[in-house]
């Protein structure tokens, strides 16, 4: 059982989702406006957000933006716009996965499931140690060294997903999927987000010593010897 916040302002919608939740034995909280919500979610933190993007009072897409200031809780992004770019940049912005209107009770269960597990599987434990790296979980920080590294989301992310599979090379198809949350792209991306964690962690792809590259195969993070 999960504690689940629904913002949706449609009081049909809102009434339909909650009740196939709390059928499924989720606890379940509600919010029409984005504003609620995010008092919710600072005040009462919820294991879950399933966030309508056509709110009243602030854009959906704003609001996801707002709740990623305040904290890492897994979001879907429940959506009428089935459009591919806007979908991506969602997902970008911060979304853990998303759902196009109108959609059945099994299919948002199975989305609900398979988020919670990603972050059930990452808060243990909640600080992760690769030599003198120590990656906060909780905190969304990392240290080396002693020294804060300054890091964008999807760094931190990328950081601590590996830093989770220390010593086991991780395929770029696994950081598309599990990281960016996509099942297409291509890797250059992936590439320019590992280049500049290796240039904060203090190495090169030439000379790496935490961020090791295996050829045609993927990436790990070791502890350097």
């Amino acid at each position: 059982m999960a504690t689940v916040l629904v913002v949706e302002d449609d009081e049909y919608v809102r009434s339909a989702i909650i009740q196939e939740l709390s059928r499924r034995r989720h606890a379940v909280r509600s919010a029409g406006r984005a504003l609620d919500a995010l008092r919710e979610i600072t005040q009462n933190p919820p294991d879950a957000v399933i966030l309508d993007l056509g709110l009243p009072d602030l854009d959906g897409s704003e609001a996801l933006k707002m709740v990623r200031s305040v904290s890492s809780v897994p979001v879907i992004v429940a959506t009428a716009r089935d459009d591919e770019a806007e979908i991506v940049r969602l997902l970008e912005a911060g979304a853990d996965d998303y759902l196009v209107k109108p959609f059945s009770g099994d299919h948002l269960n199975a989305r609900l499931d398979a988020v919670l597990r990603r972050a059930r599987t990452t808060a243990r434990p909640s600080t992760l140690r690769v030599g003198a790296l120590a990656v906060d979980l909780n905190r969304r920080e990392a240290v080396l060294n002693g020294t804060p590294l300054t890091l964008t989301r999807r760094e931190f992310d990328l950081l601590a997903y590996l830093a989770a599979r220390a010593d086991r090379v991780v395929s770029r198809r696994e950081l598309l999927t599990e990281v960016w949350q996509q099942s297409y792209g291509d890797d250059q991306t992936i590439d320019v987000h590992l280049s500049w964690l290796r240039r904060k962690l203090g190495e090169s792809a030439s000379a790496p010593r935490y961020l090791h590259t295996v050829r045609g195969v993927g990436v790990m993070l070791i502890t350097p010897s």
